[in-house]
């Protein structure tokens, strides 16, 4: 989605509202295609003293794996973001702002970009999920199981006489 910002940076105190629904199905993380449904953006651009500023809210729902169990679940997350945008840059290694040019601001690729760098590198279902065993791959949220006290790591087997 373009949105026209001409009048906005001529005009002091123009605002455009927009709302929009992007796709990300095409996006690939976590090795597999989370995003089912829709992105819902809600939001604005607005001229105030001459300083054009732009917020909007993220509402998306993701199709993700547990990082740890392995366990697929559905989450909906809400993000908020604003930006300060400018027809040109005189300095170009200035990342507080985002360059506009020809007026017109592509919504998908700054709204993809935000998205992409919000989400957590790592999904877990719940903050103490203990994962799978890496001997039996029992999922140790739901069973216990005694693999791990009775493996020894063979490379550090040597110390174990070391305290005999």
């Amino acid at each position: 989605m373009l949105i026209d910002l001409k009048q906005v940076f001529d005009i002091e105190g123009e605002a455009v509202p927009f709302t929009h629904d992007l796709s990300l199905a095409d996006i690939e993380l976590w090795g597999n295609k989370p995003f089912d449904h829709p992105v819902h953006l809600v939001g604005k651009v607005e001229n105030r003293s001459g300083v054009v500023s732009m917020e909007y809210r993220v509402f998306l729902k993701m199709n993700v794996m547990c990082g740890r169990c392995l366990k697929e679940q559905e989450r909906e997350e809400e993000y908020f973001f604003e930006h300060t945008l400018v027809p040109e840059l005189n300095d170009t290694d200035n990342g507080d702002f985002i360059v506009v040019s020809g007026a017109e601001l592509d919504l998908d690729e700054l709204a993809t970009s935000d998205i992409l760098l919000e989400l957590p590198s790592t999904v877990l279902c719940r903050p103490d999920c203990k994962g799978l065993c890496p001997v039996c791959g029992c999922d140790l949220n739901e069973h216990s199981c005694q693999c791990g006290s009775r493996q020894t790591d063979p490379r550090l087997e040597i110390l174990s006489k070391f305290f005999e």
